[in-house]
């Protein structure tokens, strides 16, 4: 699976790439070398961070699942429970 970004999110990696270099390696890189680069990782490990937001996305949605009969629950048959008293009935 090829993870693909727009030009503007490229272009914005490629900086922040050339911009680590400058001020964590001590070196400066090439908007090629940093474009590869950038391409490498997106190869290599973008899957792997892309397999693990599918996990935390099913692990979270599962969870609002297992909880929606609480957040939706109503209490049946209330049509003869007068408001502001539960469990007293007219007539």
């Amino acid at each position: 699976m090829s993870i693909e970004i727009s030009k503007e999110a490229t272009q914005a990696a490629i900086v922040s790439i050339q911009r680590y270099f400058a001020e964590s390696m001590d070196e400066e890189i090439g908007n090629l070398a940093a474009g590869a680069l950038l391409g490498f990782f997106l190869k290599e490990i973008g899957p792997l961070v892309y397999n693990k937001a599918v996990v935390d996305a099913q692990a979270r949605l599962q969870a609002q699942v297992m909880e929606l009969d609480v957040e939706v629950y109503e209490a049946e048959f209330q049509y003869w429970v007068k408001p502001g008293r539960p469990g007293k009935r007219h007539g």
